[in-house]
């Protein structure tokens, strides 16, 4: 229904869906109307949508739909000062995992696509990845440097288990010997270590796991189809003992929610092999404020008001500030008490020893069929 007059009539509220983070699916900021769900009188039974439908109250299941991204380039280019690359690639838009605080979600409104539900259940893939990968770097001229990936989106989200392009995209770089970064909350990293340990016997790659809590049940509602803290700490254990440098992003830590596990959290990942540590801050950009707070508001309503006065005082007095620099850690006494612990917690615990500088020399095109061999 559009809204043009939402006085006039009963707004249905929104609940928490089954393994979603979202609890609502607002129309993108592009759009020109807003739409809402109405009570018009009659009850809905359980049932009435058909078999597999929802919850007790009878709503309907929101199924993940996927949609095909006919990209026509790969690598992204990167000139922001606060992130340490310059390269990355998305192998997927939107993400199944429903992080709630997902910096990523407003993306999808450039589709004209909800940042709510829609950015967890309306996913584009790219399965021409690997291939437009591989004609990116044979290009003439093309000059090697780290590229990253999970910058974004979770390039091992569930859909990656059929379609695996981030396991193709992984065999065109280790083909090329080309460097690369990953960011991942997925335990399913692990099954592609024949791909990847090879290439960190190089010292090609780097992967950090992002672990946002310890509490299960935090998890279940924050990052609801994400693996579970323990399964991650179990990617980080497999990882190291497979010769993978391997670290931990603690991000994004939370004022009021999961702040306090910071030090947990690195002992954890140090305990199971992580050699070094990151974290951010929580962001909000654009629409993401509302769902958040609509988010605590269901799931932590004690908390709510603290936390979101806790990410102001971090904010310049707003729950969002973009610029660089600040954007990332936060201003302020709590942001700087937050960066205290983290170092020092790092310190005690012996993370980020060692700068990671691989020997771009190593790059190189790989023979294609039918081209003429060398004499060298």
């Amino acid at each position: 229904m559009l809204a043009h007059n939402p006085g006039m009539v009963d707004i249905v509220p929104e609940r928490p869906r089954k393994g979603r983070g979202a609890i609502s699916n607002p129309v993108g900021r592009f759009e020109p109307a807003s739409r809402f769900a109405t009570d018009d009188g009659w009850p809905v039974h359980a049932g009435d949508f058909g078999e597999g439908s929802g919850g007790e109250d009878g709503e309907a299941p929101v199924r993940t739909t996927v949609m095909r991204d006919a990209t026509r380039s790969i690598l992204n280019k990167n000139d922001s000062p606060d992130v340490p690359f310059d390269t990355s690639i998305n192998p997927y838009r939107g993400c199944e995992h429903g992080c709630i605080y997902c910096f990523a979600r407003p993306s999808h409104a450039y589709l004209g696509l909800s940042t709510g539900l829609d950015f967890e259940t309306k996913i584009l893939v790219k399965p021409d990845a690997p291939r437009l990968l591989a004609a990116e770097l044979a290009k003439p001229g093309y000059k090697p440097s780290v590229i990253a990936l999970g910058t974004n989106t979770d390039p091992y989200q569930p859909l990656e288990r059929q379609m695996k392009i981030t396991r193709g995209i992984f065999e065109v770089l280790r083909d090329f010997n080309h460097p690369f970064s990953l960011v991942t909350k997925s335990a399913l990293v692990i099954r592609d270590l024949d791909v990847i340990a090879p290439m960190a016997e190089k010292d090609l790659v780097r992967v950090f796991v992002s672990i946002t809590t310890l509490d299960r049940h935090l998890a279940n509602t924050m990052e609801p189809r994400a693996s579970t803290p323990t399964r991650r700490l179990a990617a980080v254990k497999a990882l190291n003992e497979a010769g993978v440098p391997t670290g931990v992003m603690a991000a994004p830590m939370i004022p009021a929610l999961n702040d306090d596990e910071l030090e947990a959290i690195l002992e954890a990942a140090q305990a199971a092999g992580a050699r070094s540590a990151g974290y951010t801050l929580l962001r909000l950009p654009f629409e993401i404020k509302e769902l958040f707070e609509e988010w605590l508001e269901t799931h932590a309503p004690l908390k709510a008001k603290h936390v979101l006065n806790l990410v102001r005082e971090t904010r310049g007095g707003r729950l969002n500030d973009p610029r660089f620099g600040s954007r990332m850690r936060g201003e302020g006494p709590y942001a700087q008490l937050l960066r205290k612990r983290f170092a020092l917690a790092c310190q005690r615990l012996g993370l980020n020893k060692n700068d990671w500088n691989p020997d771009l020399s190593l790059f190189k095109v790989p023979p294609r069929a039918g081209d003429q061999l060398s004499l060298l």
